[in-house]
């Protein structure tokens, strides 16, 4: 035996949680605290020490509409499993009655429809998305608050003992799946703490904000107003089965400046996969951007009023300009805010770029890695540009 006086860190994870952190950085804007609750359980998941005979993490996101919920649960299953669309989605405003529960567990053996109906829920349903190396589920109930007391008392049995029983007397096993649940409730008190001058004397504020404790203090009212508002709407059993209540804070105006980046990539990698098979280089300008975010900055919305900005204003004009034949393969199309017109103007700068040029420009004005770019594109698109012209016509 050799005696060892060595301090270890609990603070470090593993390669795999460490890779998850990193990915949910990149997708996910100004809700750390979240971030750090989903890879903490993962990292518990990954050495075998979560609770037995109940699922991985139980979830309850609050906050305000637009803020990330649903978002980081598709960001989760996209870093682990490579699809976003792994996540089971249960929609809890169509279960407001306790007969539409027969649409997640089937209907029982003598009623109309029995074989007619495929629950929701199955097992089948459940481990459609694992492999030999991977055998995680992600189930989301959506705006939970809707559902009725039916559902609430079906999940008391799925969070406390991972099973659930179907209508013909099947059961489904949960204990290796990741459930969230989110929810508005306390979204209208959370709102007006975003002012920080209300609930707080005019002199706290500025020894506050002197000391740089105005974003703890108010991110800690926030957390209660959330918490407090559960309470009263869940009951204790339901409320005592949950791993981790998170909740989520608006989204200021440096947030959503780094939402509007990742966005703005998303449409360039939406060009660059278009079923029309023409790709092209956008490069969208500064006063483009700021009018993109003026048009979508929303305290209320949160960031979906600034992705119906980014659809309005740049998406729906792009694809008149490529199914009127203006645009073609290989374009790079600068972007600019045009004042008098108070829209958005689109020039072609340059024409038929080859794939070199092309990966250069997404690194230039992306940011995005020469890989990554070209990973982003067909091979084709190297093509010069008039190679399409007589194919969509």
């Amino acid at each position: 035996m050799v005696r060892l006086s060595r301090v270890l860190d609990p603070q470090l994870t593993g390669q795999e949680a460490d890779r998850l952190h990193r990915d949910l950085k990149k997708k996910i804007v100004g809700q750390e605290a979240a971030v750090e609750q989903i890879v903490n359980i993962y990292q518990m998941y990954l050495a075998g020490m979560t609770s037995p005979g109940r699922p991985i993490g139980n979830f309850l996101f609050l906050g305000p509409t637009g803020t990330g919920k649903t978002r980081l649960v598709e960001a989760t299953a996209e870093s682990l499993t490579g699809d976003p669309k792994a996540v089971i989605k249960v929609d809890c405003a169509e279960f407001q009655h306790s007969h539409e529960i027969a649409k997640l567990i089937g209907s029982p053996p003598g009623y109309l429809g029995h074989r007619e109906t495929h629950p929701m829920l199955s097992q089948e349903v459940l481990n459609q998305y694992h492999s030999d190396s991977f055998r995680m589920s992600f189930v989301l109930f959506d705006e939970i608050e809707k559902a009725s007391d039916a559902l609430w008392n079906l999940l008391l049995g799925i969070l406390d003992k991972a099973t659930l029983t179907l209508g013909d007397n099947r059961r489904v096993d949960f204990s290796k799946t990741l459930i969230f649940m989110t929810s508005n409730l306390g979204a209208s008190e959370m709102g007006s703490m975003v002012r920080p001058e209300l609930g707080f004397a005019s002199g706290e504020v500025q020894r506050l904000r002197e000391t740089g404790q105005l974003d703890e203090k108010l991110n800690e009212r926030v957390t209660r107003a959330g918490v407090e508002a559960a309470r009263r709407k869940f009951t204790p059993e339901f409320m005592n089965r949950l791993d981790k209540i998170v909740v989520f804070r608006s989204l200021g105006l440096p947030e959503l400046r780094r939402i509007l980046d990742i966005e703005l990539t998303l449409v360039q990698r939406r060009v660059l996969q278009s079923a029309a098979g023409i790709p092209f280089i956008l490069n969208i300008d500064e006063p483009a951007r700021e009018f993109l975010l003026r048009n979508g900055t929303d305290v209320k919305y949160g960031a979906r009023h600034l992705k119906r900005a980014i659809e309005r204003s740049l998406v729906h004009p792009i694809s008149n300009l490529m199914a009127s034949g203006q645009i073609d393969g290989g374009d790079l199309i600068a972007v600019s805010y045009d004042a008098e017109h108070e829209c958005l103007a689109f020039v072609k700068e340059a024409a038929a770029l080859g794939e070199v040029a092309m990966v250069e420009m997404l690194d230039e004005v992306f940011g995005v890695p020469p890989m990554a770019a070209a990973a982003m594109a067909p091979p084709e698109y190297a093509r010069p540009a008039t190679a399409r012209v007589h194919r969509r016509a």
